[in-house]
């Protein structure tokens, strides 16, 4: 089987800028109800990203980024993501993340009725996440 047989087109946007355009061999990225992870000739399935790791397994070899909310449509010569937020981990702010993660477990273990808890819940998620991608 030749090399390019494997491959298809990936493609990662968010609001601010092209992320990702290339080819992949796989990816696997967090969704809704768990992670999931697609070669070429995956079934149509269109799905809601979740806060996760995504990893790209390109001819070359493995790239990582941290990738919060939105939608995946995914075709079987294509897989189109569009996102809220894609960071490489050079581009994550590490002490920031840090930060971020304190405020979240602090708003979990001394909230009062007014704070909304699943808010904080996706906020400590996404710091996570970051701190994961900048290991």
């Amino acid at each position: 089987m030749a090399e390019g047989n494997n491959l298809f087109q990936l493609e990662i946007i968010t609001p601010d800028r092209v992320f990702y355009r290339g080819e992949a061999r796989m990816v696997e990225f967090t969704a809704q109800d768990g992670r999931i992870g697609v070669l070429k000739h995956h079934i149509p399935l269109t799905t809601v990203v979740a806060p996760g790791i995504l990893t790209i397994q390109e001819a070359r070899g493995e790239r990582q980024a941290a990738l919060h909310a939105g939608f995946a449509e995914i075709l079987p010569e294509k897989v189109t993501i569009l996102a809220e937020v894609a960071e490489w981990p050079e581009e994550i702010d590490e002490e920031r993340a840090r930060a971020a993660l304190e405020r979240a477990e602090d708003r979990l273990k001394n909230h009062r009725t007014e704070i909304d808890v699943a808010r904080a819940e996706i906020a400590l998620k996404k710091a996570l996440v970051r701190l994961d991608v900048r290991k």
